[in-house]
């Protein structure tokens, strides 16, 4: 008998270390996604702004009634746009949908970047919140006409649909916004705190 709990013991011990092993080998592809989705939103930042001085450059030109310079680089840049296009498409992952909906809110409120960047900062408080105190239910229960959140979160577009890609849904008539105990997933969570980190902390972010 001692030697069977002794086994059962050795088997949980494995198993354990194992789901350790794939939540660290999880943790480290999702910091690599997230690094290289900043290097790619830079990137384009970047190539959006030397359009742009391209474009400021051409129109110069014709007022000054120059002729347009050859265009070095057009053909090069349609070949990799026709490359991308036969890329396999698949399902976008939860960060992916979370990226999208604060670069759309940013895009949606770009006249007002002290404005977004308090909705993204109350975003992160709210995630934050559950993920510390995930059987409060408090944290996991926000009413919608509350003048805070409607203010900083609820009057921006993309704001509520954050909060539902994270797992919250309406309930009571869209009185409240409510996530389940057994809704909440750290994995969402946490990836959803590394993308309002983000899109804080970068300067490029949401710029096209």
């Amino acid at each position: 008998m001692e030697k069977e709990r002794e086994k059962e013991r050795i088997r949980i011990g494995k198993e354990l270390l194992e789901a350790k092993r794939i939540e660290e080998e999880n943790e480290r592809k999702r910091l690599l996604a997230l690094r290289k989705a900043e290097k790619e939103e830079e990137r384009r930042a970047r190539e959006k702004i030397k359009q742009k001085l391209e474009e400021d450059k051409a129109e110069r030109r014709r007022k000054l009634g120059l002729p347009p310079e050859e265009p070095a680089e057009a053909k090069p840049s349609t070949v990799v746009e026709e490359k991308k296009s036969f890329l396999p498409v698949r399902p976008a992952t939860k960060a992916e949908q979370m990226r999208e909906c604060l670069r759309s809110l940013k895009q949606n409120h770009k006249e007002d970047d002290a404005r977004v960047k308090k909705a993204f900062q109350t975003l992160l408080t709210y995630v934050g919140n559950v993920a510390r105190n995930p059987d409060e239910e408090k944290f996991r229960k926000i009413r919608l006409s509350n003048q805070t959140f409607q203010e900083r979160v609820g009057a921006l577009k993309g704001g509520i649909e954050f909060l539902e890609i994270c797992g919250f849904e309406k309930i009571d008539g869209g009185e409240f916004l409510f996530l389940a105990r057994d809704k909440v997933e750290m994995a969402v969570l946490n990836s959803a705190g590394s993308e309002l980190d983000s899109a804080i902390k970068n300067p490029f972010f949401g710029v096209l």
